[in-house]
């Protein structure tokens, strides 16, 4: 049985569109739980195969991969990459374009539940 906290994870995260990224702890924050970011990088370490999560889509809270080089940082990259994320020289993504608000498209929309 999946637990309330990480099943709401598992929904915001299939739910970040393309393009848009969302920070481990905004996910934490919008499933309940403002303090549970290790909890989100956990549960995206464990079960992104198995529920086909776009696991790239969550980066740290100033816009960084936090993969390390050579254990994931390029495909993270790449990936975003190719959904039109773009990275300054300092390889960070500018979150005032490309952070994901899912509570304002929630208030138009009751489509998205969250």
């Amino acid at each position: 049985m999946i637990m309330p906290f990480t099943q709401k994870v598992l929904q915001i995260i299939q739910g970040i569109p393309e393009g848009k990224v969302l920070s481990y702890g905004r996910v934490a924050a919008l499933a309940g739980n403002p303090r549970g970011a290790r909890q989100v990088s956990r549960i995206l370490h464990s079960m992104s195969g198995k529920h086909e999560l776009p696991w790239h889509r969550v980066v740290n809270s100033t816009g960084k991969i936090s993969l390390p080089r050579g254990r994931g940082y390029e495909l993270q990259r790449a990936l975003l990459e190719s959904e039109g994320v773009l990275f300054s020289p300092s390889h960070t993504i500018d979150l005032s374009i490309c952070l994901w608000q899912p509570l304002d498209l929630a208030e138009k929309s009751d489509e998205i539940i969250f």
